[in-house]
């Protein structure tokens, strides 16, 4: 009789011993530069918690000045108030437009705007700052209030948006990430007129980009997830359209997400339960990933996630808080709590983060793996979290190798693909181990070239 996928991937034989004691050594004999390059070189497995502010300032940027990958648009942003053009209101400046929401402007609103083309090399490296968190005293507010809203328009663009998916998608390939999982929506997309793309159409073109050579050449294998906003007074009606969706394209996009600030109040979990409850009586299973517990304080919200449905737990900071839940996940094993070490320091959920939770999920039985979020926003990437891991928490080689392990065995991609990225995998790291397994193979690390970014340079003052 053969095992199921997860129940095989769970009881496959840990790493052999000798390179955990290898591993051991470098980690108390490696400088930091060389231990961050190991990281970026070591096989990685998935990212299962990937959010469209994935995508770095600089690639937007780029991809919104070129109109050969913007569809041949123009985007506008705003430089200065007109009543008082030396102004500077930080929630206000650098909001973006494209052509159409240009052309509908009043005349005394568009002449604070100029073309994103114009700006000068400082004032691009001010807008390319102002989509991200890099300041002290920037966390939550700005995160939530201000970083999202100053986008406007840009992700109503198809093609912008799928390039920049292009963009993630090589940076992990370079990363060494053998599977993305990302919130990618195609339903709210306009053309250059302002009127909505068919749904049908917007599938069709993504689909067509990501057949192109160079994603082939990533090796990076790339699912979806539809993602709703949780707290809007009708996210009932559209949990029901994404389910639908999701039904309907199940070879691309695997799971359906909830999103959006739990401190809301308005988007708690309990208030889906009808909803999740009566799609199940149409639709056959489809996989939920939801955010939960990415609270401050005491909730029940982990538990009612549970009820949803969930197979994974989005963040689950909180979860230490409520024990009979910690338990029920320890002894089942059944579902994974998506951990994002950087995220939860900058937005201020876990600011010192020797004090997070996750050591104790990981080393009670709880199934963990390491994601990025919005690592755009962040200005960091998947390297930094493992670093962040493995210095912070002091993470042994067998623990290293289950979080990758655990990130392609609790993904939503269908079975058969699933099987192959965990065979892949395992033979990625024995042949890792075997490379770097000799006591003078750091001598090979000259041949990995690491990129890092704003994070790392003001961590750990890492810089390649």
């Amino acid at each position: 009789m053969r095992l199921p996928v997860l129940l095989l991937a769970l009881v496959l034989p840990v790493s052999a011993a000798p390179f955990s004691a290898r591993f051991e050594e470098i980690k108390h004999t490696a400088k930091p530069a060389e231990l961050y390059t190991f990281l970026y070189a070591l096989p990685k497995g998935g990212d299962l918690h990937n959010h469209s502010g994935s995508e770095r300032p600089e690639w937007i940027y780029a991809i919104l000045t070129d109109p050969a990958r913007n569809g041949g648009d123009t985007f506008y942003t705003r430089a200065h108030f007109a009543a008082a053009p030396d102004a500077i209101a930080p929630a206000k400046r650098f909001h973006n437009v494209r052509q159409f929401g240009y052309d509908r402007l009043a005349p005394e609103v568009r002449s604070e705007y100029i073309r994103l083309d114009a700006l000068t090399p400082a004032e691009r490296a001010e807008w390319c700052d102002s989509l991200r968190l890099d300041r002290p005293g920037e966390g939550r507010t700005e995160f939530f209030d201000v970083l999202w809203a100053r986008r406007g328009q840009i992700g109503g663009n198809l093609s912008v948006i799928t390039e920049s998916l292009v963009e993630n998608i090589k940076a992990f390939g370079a990363e060494h990430l053998a599977y993305l999982e990302t919130q990618f929506d195609v339903d709210r997309v306009l053309d250059n007129s302002g009127r909505p793309i068919p749904v049908e159409e917007a599938v069709a073109f993504v689909k067509s980009r990501l057949a192109r050579p160079d994603i082939a050449a990533t090796g990076v294998t790339v699912r979806f997830q539809d993602a709703v906003l949780r707290f809007l007074p009708d996210s009932e009606r559209q949990i029901a359209e994404a389910y639908a969706f999701v039904d309907a394209h199940r070879d691309l996009w695997v799971g359906l997400n909830l999103v959006g600030i739990e401190e809301n109040g308005h988007g708690y979990p309990a208030r889906f339960l009808e909803t999740f409850r009566q799609l199940r009586t149409r639709y056959p299973t489809l996989a939920l990933s939801i955010h939960a517990g990415e609270m401050d304080g005491n909730d029940s919200h982990i538990r009612d996630t549970l009820l949803l449905g969930a197979s994974r737990i989005g963040h689950g900071v909180n979860l230490i808080r409520d024990p009979e839940t910690l338990l029920l996940l320890q002894q089942t094993r059944r579902v994974l709590v998506e951990i994002n070490l950087i995220s939860n320091r900058v937005l201020e959920y876990t600011p010192d983060l020797t004090k997070h939770p996750f050591p104790e999920y990981l080393r009670t039985g709880v199934p963990v793996c390491l994601n990025t979020d919005d690592r755009g926003m962040w200005d960091a990437n998947l390297t930094d979290e493992y670093y962040t891991a493995v210095t912070t928490f002091n993470l042994s080689w067998d623990e290293v190798v289950q979080l990758g392990r655990n990130s392609l065995a609790y993904s939503f991609v269908q079975p058969d693909v699933k099987a192959k990225l965990l065979a892949e995998y395992e033979r990625a790291v024995a042949a890792f181990e075997a490379k770097y397994q000799p006591a003078d193979s750091f001598a090979q690390l000259a041949a990995v070239k690491p990129v890092t970014y704003g994070y790392a340079k003001r961590t750990w003052g890492l810089e390649f």
